[in-house]
C-alpha cells in the first residue's frame, strides 16, 4: 500500500544537517515514517538528505530529529553557513573529561565509593551523556534497539552496580567516536560539495542594453553572460561572440583545454583561460549538465549497494541477538553455575557495548559515498551502489564502433591526384563545390578538408547537379563535367588505382574517385577516425584480466575488421542490426556472467539495458546519457571505464575487508567473556576503534587517482 500511495502523494525532499552515525539516520528515518500525514519516509545518509511523502513541517521534521538536534530546510533553500562555535559544540565533553579526570583523582585520594568520588563521575555521565541518554531512553520506550540504546542500558547499568570510573570513561569514549565518525563522513561528502562549488553564485549579464551583476537565481534562458578570461562559467550555455580554450575538468574530468567558438556548447563550472565570450544561456541553474552530476550523484549515494543491503538486514536481527546474549550471559552464570550476580551483569553490559553495530553498519556506505564521489570527480557519473558493485565483477565488455571506440565524425584521410595535368587544389574545391549540394553523409568531411585547405568553394558556380542513386553525384562546376562516387561508377580502374583502392579499403576506409568522361582524375578516402585512446583504453581492460572484448556495428566486415584490429579488441561482430546487438549482449551474459556495454546512450539503447552496466559516452551535454545509462563518462575519453574498474574493485574489497573486521574484532572481544576478561574499557576501545579503521579504510578511496 505504501508503494501505492507514494505515487499519488506530494513528495518534498529536504537538506539535513547533523548526522552523527548511520544508525542516527536510520532512527531519523523511522520517527518521520511515524509522523501524522507522512506516507513514506526515505533518508540518504551519504547526501545528508531526506525525502518525504507526505504532508510534513519543518518543524514536525526537526522534532523527529530533536534526539540528534537535527536541522532540516527544504533541497532548494539556500543554506545558511553558520559554524557552530568549539565550546557549544564540544563544550559539555570537555567539562564531562574534566570531571571524569577531578573524579580519577578523587578515587585515588578518598576512594572507590566516597561520595565525593562517586558524586564527579556521575556527574560527568549526566553532562557527557545526556543527548545519548536523551535518544537511548526515546529508543527503548519504542522497543527500538540501536547503538544508542545498548550504550545508554550499559552506563545506567554500570552505574547501577558501581562502577561508576568505568561507566563514565564509556561516555567519553563514545562522544569522542561520534565526533571522529561525524568528521570522517563529512570528508566523505566533501567530494560533492567540491562540485556544488565549482559553478559561481553569480554572473556579469547583459540585458537590456545594461551590464549587471547578478545572482545565478536571477538568470534567465536567453540572457547574454560575459566572461572574461581567467573567469568560471555559471551557467549552461552557447558562444555567441568570441573564441577561447576551456577547461572542462568541472564535467569531465580532463585539465586539457577544449577549443570553443561560435555556436559551441560551453558548461557551467568550466574555466575560461584565454579569449573574452559572449554566451547566450541556454538552461536555468537548477537544470545545468553540473547540476543534473550533483543531483545524480546524491542520488546514486542513496542507493544501497547488494553488500550495502545485506549489511542493513543483518543488523536487524544482530541487534537485538546482542540484547539477548547480554541478557544470557548477565543471568545464567549466577542462576545456573553460583556466579557472581555482579561480575557476570558487568560482564552482560561489556558484551551490550562490545555488540554496537556502529562499525559495521558504517563499514559500507562511508565505502560507497567515497568511491561514488571520487568517481564523479574524474567525470565519471555512476548512478548507485549496485552499479558500482557490478562494474567490480564485470567479465566482458562490448563496445559499440561509431561514436565509442571511433569519433562518429568521417574524415578525408587520403587525397591522391593521378592526372599530371590536374591542378589538385583547384580539383578539390571543384569537388567540395559539388558536395557543397549534397546531402551524402561523406559530404561534410569533403568540406571540412577544402576548409583545412583554405579552399574557397561556395561561391563556385554549379550547374547540371544530379545525384546517381547508390553510386555518387555528378555536375558541371565553372564550366567542367565532374563525376563523384564509388569505383563501380567508373568501371574497369587501371592497375595502379585498382591496388590503391583494395589496398585503402583493407584499411576500413570508404572510397570515392573523382573523375570526368570516365577518366579517373584522383581518390579521395574517408573514414571514421579511431579515437587516440581507444587502444590503450583496451589494452588496460586486458591487463585489468578482461580478456573478453568485443566490438560490434553495423558496419560492413571488411571495415570493422580493420578497426577491429586498430584498436585491439578480441572480436568483432559487423553487419549487426539492433536487435542483433540486443541478443549478442544477452549471450555474453549467459557465457560470462557480468558485462558492460558501451554505447552513445541512444542508438544502443536496448542493448544498454540487457547488460549488466550500460555505459554511456560523452554524457556533457546529452541529457539521454545522463537519464538512461548506468554509467556516464562525461568526456569522451574510453580510460576512464578501466579507472571505474579499478575503483570499483577496490571499493568491493574495502567494503569485504570492513565487514570482516567489524564482525572478527567483536567476536575476538566476546571470547574474552567466558574467562571474565573482557570490560567496559575493552568492550568501549573495541568498538571505537573498530568504527574508526572502517571509515579510514573507506576513506583511501578518495586518494585513487587515473593512470
Amino acid at each position: 500500500m505504501a508503494d501505492q500511495a507514494t505515487v499519488e502523494v506530494k513528495k518534498t525532499t529536504y537538506r539535513v544537517q547533523g548526522f552523527s552515525c548511520a544508525n542516527c539516520a536510520n532512527t531519523f528515518e523511522k520517527n518521520v515514517k511515524d509522523l501524522h500525514g507522512v506516507v513514506e519516509a526515505q533518508v540518504n545518509f551519504g547526501a545528508s538528505k531526506l525525502t518525504v511523502y507526505g504532508d510534513a513541517t519543518v518543524e514536525d521534521l526537526e522534532r523527529a530529529g530533536a534526539f540528534e538536534h537535527l536541522k532540516v530546510r527544504p533541497e532548494n533553500e539556500k543554506a545558511i553557513e553558520t559554524k557552530e562555535p568549539f565550546w557549544k559544540a564540544y563544550g559539555h565533553v570537555i567539562v564531562s573529561a574534566l570531571l571524569l579526570l577531578v573524579g580519577v583523582v578523587s578515587y585515588f585520594m578518598k576512594g572507590e565509593r566516597h561520595l565525593w568520588t562517586v558524586s564527579l563521575f556521575a556527574s560527568s555521565i549526566v553532562i557527557g551523556g545526556y543527548s545519548l541518554f536523551k535518544a537511548g531512553f526515546y529508543n527503548l520506550i519504542r522497543l527500538r534497539f540501536d547503538m544508542k540504546t545498548l550504550m545508554t542500558v550499559a552506563v545506567i547499568g554500570a552505574a547501577l552496580i558501581g562502577e561508576w570510573l568505568e561507566g563514565a570513561v564509556v561516555v567519553i569514549l563514545f562522544a569522542i567516536s561520534e565526533a571522529l565518525e561525524r568528521f570522517s563522513m563529512d570528508r566523505a561528502r566533501q567530494s560533492i560539495r567540491s562540485l556544488v562549488d565549482m559553478a559561481p553564485k553569480e554572473a556579469l549579464v547583459r540585458r537590456n542594453g545594461e551590464e549587471l551583476v547578478i545572482p545565478v537565481e536571477a538568470i534567465e534562458v536567453g540572457d547574454i553572460m560575459l566572461i572574461k578570461p581567467g573567469q568560471k562559467l555559471a551557467m549552461d550555455g552557447i558562444v555567441r561572440s568570441g573564441r577561447s580554450s576551456m577547461n572542462e575538468a568541472a564535467i569531465t574530468g580532463e585539465s586539457v583545454p577544449v577549443e570553443k567558438m561560435v555556436g559551441d556548447d560551453v558548461f557551467a563550472g568550466t574555466l575560461n583561460e584565454e579569449g573574452f565570450l559572449e554566451v547566450e544561456v541556454t538552461k536555468r541553474v537548477e537544470d545545468t549538465t553540473l547540476a543534473k552530476i550533483i543531483h545524480l550523484v546524491e542520488e546514486a549515494q542513496g542507493e544501497r549497494a547488494p553488500s550495502q543491503a545485506f549489511v542493513d538486514m543483518f543488523a536487524k536481527y544482530y541487534t537485538p541477538a546482542i540484547m539477548v546474549i547480554a541478557a544470557l550471559v548477565a543471568t545464567v552464570p549466577p542462576l545456573f553455575f553460583a556466579g557472581s550476580w555482579e561480575t557476570w551483569i558487568y560482564q552482560g553490559l561489556a558484551v551490550l557495548v562490545v555488540g554496537c553495530p556502529c562499525a559495521l553498519v558504517i563499514s559500507t556506505p562511508v565505502s560507497i559515498v567515497t568511491a561514488i564521489g571520487n568517481a564523479a570527480r574524474h567525470g565519471i557519473l555512476v548512478k548507485g551502489g549496485i552499479y558500482l558493485e557490478e562494474a567490480a565483477r564485470l567479465r566482458a565488455v562490448a563496445f559499440d564502433k561509431t561514436g565509442t571506440l571511433t569519433k562518429g565524425k568521417p574524415a578525408v584521410t587520403d587525397y591522391q591526384v593521378y592526372d599530371a595535368d590536374t591542378d589538385g587544389r583547384e580539383l578539390l574545391a571543384a569537388v567540395a563545390a559539388l558536395e557543397y549540394r549534397s546531402q551524402h553523409p561523406l559530404a561534410a568531411a569533403v568540406m571540412k578538408k577544402a576548409d583545412d585547405e583554405q579552399l574557397s568553394y561556395t561561391d563556385m558556380e554549379v550547374s547540371e547537379f544530379s545525384s546517381i542513386t547508390g553510386k555518387g553525384i555528378a555536375g558541371t562546376v565553372n564550366g567542367i563535367a565532374i563525376n563523384v562516387g564509388k569505383p563501380a561508377l567508373f568501371g574497369e580502374l587501371p592497375p595502379a588505382i585498382e591496388a590503391d583502392v583494395a589496398r585503402l579499403q583493407a584499411a576500413g576506409k570508404t572510397i570515392m574517385l573523382i573523375g570526368a568522361e570516365q577518366k579517373v582524375l584522383a581518390l579521395l578516402a574517408v573514414a571514421d577516425e579511431v579515437r587516440e585512446v581507444s587502444r590503450t583504453a583496451v589494452e588496460r581492460l586486458h591487463a585489468l584480466g578482461i580478456t573478453k572484448t568485443v566490438m560490434l556495428t553495423g558496419d560492413n566486415r571488411m571495415t570493422a575488421r580493420a578497426i577491429g584490429k586498430q584498436v585491439g579488441v578480441a572480436e568483432v561482430e559487423a553487419e549487426l542490426l539492433p536487435e542483433d546487438k540486443l541478443g549478442f549482449v544477452k549471450g555474453l551474459k549467459e557465457e560470462h556472467g557480468r558485462v558492460a556495454m558501451v554505447g552513445d546512450g541512444v542508438n544502443d539503447a536496448p542493448a544498454l539495458a540487457a547488460s549488466s552496466v550500460g555505459v554511456a559516452m560523452g554524457g556533457a551535454g546529452t541529457d539521454t546519457a545522463l537519464e538512461t545509462a548506468d554509467v556516464a563518462l562525461m568526456g569522451d575519453d574510453l580510460r576512464k571505464l578501466p579507472f571505474l574498474i579499478r575503483l570499483s574493485r577496490k571499493a568491493l574489497l574495502i567494503i569485504k575487508e570492513n565487514i570482516a573486521f567489524s564482525l572478527g574484532i567483536k567476536l575476538v572481544a566476546l571470547f574474552l567473556v567466558a574467562p571474565g576478561w573482557l570490560t567496559l574499557w575493552i568492550a568501549i576501545l573495541a568498538d571505537m576503534g573498530a568504527t574508526l579503521l572502517v571509515t579510514l579504510n573507506g576513506l583511501r578511496l578518495l586518494r585513487m587517482k587515473d593512470e
